[in-house]
């Protein structure tokens, strides 16, 4: 994240260096900040989002199922190796992720097992928004909803954490 980033210098800069500035804010996923940097200029960060947004939903489903596939579990293996990208590791660490006991840390593997064999893909969820506890109730009960529930619940949830990041990337 560069720091005095602003709509203005996303709006100047050519194609790389705003990939290089806001690719991140979709979890290993910069085609979506690549899409979107051919339609500037953006009024404000929120018409950012929206455009980012509107490439993803205009994006074929089996590219939607792959960006939810490429975040990682809460407070799985890649956590535990110290393997997340910057971004992750801020969110799951606001959540309490980083500070699990041995008990709660093979809940988090049990749910995250099931979640990946049902499902076929991670669980996804803004952390930030949650704490431990209200993580695991939701991973539970989104266990029981199907397949095409989750992959609309996961792309909403993705779109909140880009919200977030992007809003900590722009300078206020």
């Amino acid at each position: 994240m560069a720091s005095g980033l602003t709509i203005e210098r996303l709006n100047a800069a050519d194609r790389a260096a705003f990939v290089a500035a806001v690719g991140f804010t979709f979890e290993r996923s910069p085609w979506i900040a690549e899409e979107a940097w051919q339609r500037r200029p953006f009024r404000d960060a929120e018409e950012l989002l929206e455009a980012m947004r509107a490439v993803l939903a205009s994006s074929p489903k089996e590219r939607r199922v792959a960006l939810i596939a490429a975040h990682p579990d809460l407070a799985g293996r890649l956590a535990r190796e110290g393997r997340l990208t910057a971004a992750s590791a801020r969110e799951q660490s606001a959540a309490g992720l980083d500070r699990l006991t041995p008990e709660e840390i093979a809940r988090f593997d049990e749910l995250n097992g099931a979640y990946r064999e049902r499902f076929g893909f991670p669980f996804v969820i803004c952390a930030r928004e949650q704490n431990k506890a209200s993580l695991l109730k939701s991973l539970e009960r989104r266990l029981t909803n199907d397949r095409e529930t989750e992959i609309e619940t996961a792309l909403g949830e993705i779109v909140k954490i880009a919200h977030l990041r992007l809003k900590d990337a722009l300078a206020q």
